[in-house]
């Protein structure tokens, strides 16, 4: 069986292998988050982060439901902040976590409303020279650009305190549906390819909704961008860290045809450097 070939019988496998992660247990407590005090502050009441991977802000650890995801990919660590889309009461304390993780790429993977559902609240200045206010920072939009398939923001954060300055590229993709794929994985890897040419310093902020299915799928591809040709149990290393990421066998399954197309395009690329072996080709001994 060529590599090609393998690869699409994996497609046909990997539907068992998803309901094999459906029965993964839970790896740790989600005892903050389900703490009287901070119900309030999750979206969705059984979507919460592992207390061992959760995202701690200011000096009192305050909560804010966001797990820290960190992968291997060789000898380089990918680094990123998986959260639920940001609450009207959540606002601040997700500028506070992007500015004290020094996070400068916010890729946002969902509408603010989907069929006719709140999914996210509007969290970020939306006109140029107009800052927008949440207590500890003012955000400026410096910038902006709309592609194809996602829209780009340039903010300046200022502390108010200090005039300190941090820079955020806030990437919004538009072409992704709740629950679902996109329909052409060649607009997502052109949105990754980009976020990894933005992308500096700290970690990589990912939201949807919930912050679980469609962030999942792109920090999952992402991966599977760089560890193209290992074999890496990706999906049952992101579940360790926060309960449920990739929610759907659809949303798993498009991570491998994300896979199988880019190795296709490097196959057209190479041209014949990647054909099937012959039977000649080895030495019977």
């Amino acid at each position: 069986m060529n590599y090609f070939s393998f690869l699409s019988f994996l497609l046909l496998g990997s539907c068992c292998s998803f309901q094999a992660l459906e029965h993964l247990k839970p790896s740790d407590n989600c005892l903050v988050g389900k703490a009287p005090e901070n119900r309030d502050k999750n979206r969705y009441r059984d979507i919460l982060p592992y207390d061992k991977t959760r995202v701690a802000i200011g000096e009192n650890q305050d909560y804010i439901n966001a797990s820290y995801i960190r992968m291997q990919v060789g000898a380089e660590e990918f680094f990123y902040i998986s959260c639920q889309g940001p609450l009207p009461s959540t606002v601040q304390a997700f500028w506070q976590m992007i500015w004290e993780n020094k996070s400068d790429v916010i890729s946002m993977m969902t509408q603010e409303v989907e069929r006719g559902r709140i999914k996210c609240h509007k969290y970020w200045p939306e006109r140029l020279g107009v800052p927008m206010n949440t207590g500890r920072y003012q955000l400026h939009l410096d910038n902006q650009q709309y592609l194809e398939y996602f829209h780009i923001k340039i903010i300046r954060m200022v502390e108010t305190e200090t005039g300190e300055t941090h820079f955020v590229r806030h990437m919004k993709f538009t072409h992704w549906p709740d629950h679902g794929v996109p329909h052409c994985s060649e607009q997502l890897v052109r949105f990754i390819r980009y976020l990894r040419v933005v992308h500096h310093k700290g970690p990589v902020t990912v939201h949807c909704s919930a912050g679980i299915g469609r962030t999942g799928v792109l920090i999952c591809t992402d991966i599977i961008l760089s560890l193209i040709e290992k074999d890496f149990d990706i999906v049952k290393e992101m579940r360790l860290q926060r309960h449920g990421m990739i929610q759907t066998k659809e949303q798993y399954l498009f991570c491998y045809k994300v896979w199988l197309e880019v190795l296709q395009g490097i196959l057209q690329l190479h041209g014949n450097q990647w054909q099937p072996e012959s039977p000649r080709d080895h030495k019977v001994v």
